[in-house]
């Protein structure tokens, strides 16, 4: 078991119980507020959940400990600060199953390892098809990810309607369901759980979480970063990870690099899996 860097506590039921007796207003703060040390090794910009899981992983397995994270507002207050995520590894493309389902079995242990619960509910993730050729490309992609050893099957409208009660399976309605596929280890999670998490791990392994600090430039000498100027000074680092999601165009240009990527605004529509309507996450 990891020890706890500054003597924080782990959550159990027993530090419940025990915090209760006080009504829950003795417990220890979830991270540190440090001022900005004048090196790092190395330094992430943004705070969210891969910035945070970033410096978590460098210092967990691969032993930097001097690290900064630099987040302008708070920790989750970002894209990290939408609710619910949905964790699937049912991939068509070889490399995207791959990569999701080591990430989906870090999900399966995470809240064990980071001692903070994010939330993790495996009901499944069921997509639905609304016509023939949807239900077509869903058999192919089933076949393609259980030929990657990944858990997937097809459903049809009368094993949908009894998994799921309120789908409208009738044939003669507009947008007919005429089957789906389920990955059964698939579920949601929490965003913003999961950034807190991973902020206490990493500051318990001595990583400074730096909020409310916004970064103005990067430091460069000839083509070298050395560091980066922020709204609370200049902050000298080895090497600068920029994990900034949608701004980090915006933030890889104050080193003169053009990212060959273009930023989109995404709406999606997640429903929490409320009881008896819904008892599993539906996607159409």
């Amino acid at each position: 078991m990891r020890a706890l860097r500054g003597g924080s506590s782990r959550y159990s039921i027993f530090a419940l119980a025990r915090n209760a007796l006080s009504y829950h207003e003795n417990w220890q703060k979830a991270w540190r507020s440090p001022e900005p040390k004048p090196e790092y090794d190395v330094i992430i910009v943004g705070g969210g959940g891969h910035g945070l899981a970033t410096a978590y992983y460098l210092a967990s397995v691969h032993g930097i400990k001097n690290i900064a994270v630099v987040e302008k507002g708070w920790v989750g207050g970002g894209n990290t600060g939408r609710n619910t995520t949905i964790i699937r590894s049912n991939y068509l493309w070889d490399e995207s199953a791959g990569i999701y389902e080591h990430a989906l079995k870090l999900w399966e242990g995470m809240s064990q390892e980071l001692n903070f619960n994010v939330m993790f509910s495996q009901r499944g993730v069921l997509t639905l098809a609304h016509s023939e050729h949807e239900l077509k490309e869903m058999r192919r992609r089933v076949e393609a990810i259980r030929l990657n050893g990944i858990d997937s099957e097809v459903m049809s409208p009368a094993q949908i309607k009894q998994l799921v009660p309120i789908i409208d399976t009738n044939p003669g309605i507009r947008y007919p369901v005429m089957g789906g596929f389920i990955q059964r280890r698939g579920g949601t999670a929490r965003h913003d759980a999961v950034a807190w998490g991973y902020a206490r791990a990493a500051d318990d392994l001595g990583v400074d979480i730096i909020q409310n600090c916004e970064v103005t430039g990067i430091l460069r000498d000839g083509g070298k970063v050395t560091g980066i100027e922020t709204s609370r000074g200049t902050i000298k680092a080895k090497k600068v990870g920029v994990v900034t999601a949608g701004h980090s165009g915006v933030v890889a240009s104050m080193a003169g690099l053009n990212l060959p990527i273009d930023s989109r605004p995404l709406q999606a529509l997640v429903s929490e899996p409320i009881k008896p309507c819904i008892d599993t996450v539906v996607m159409s």
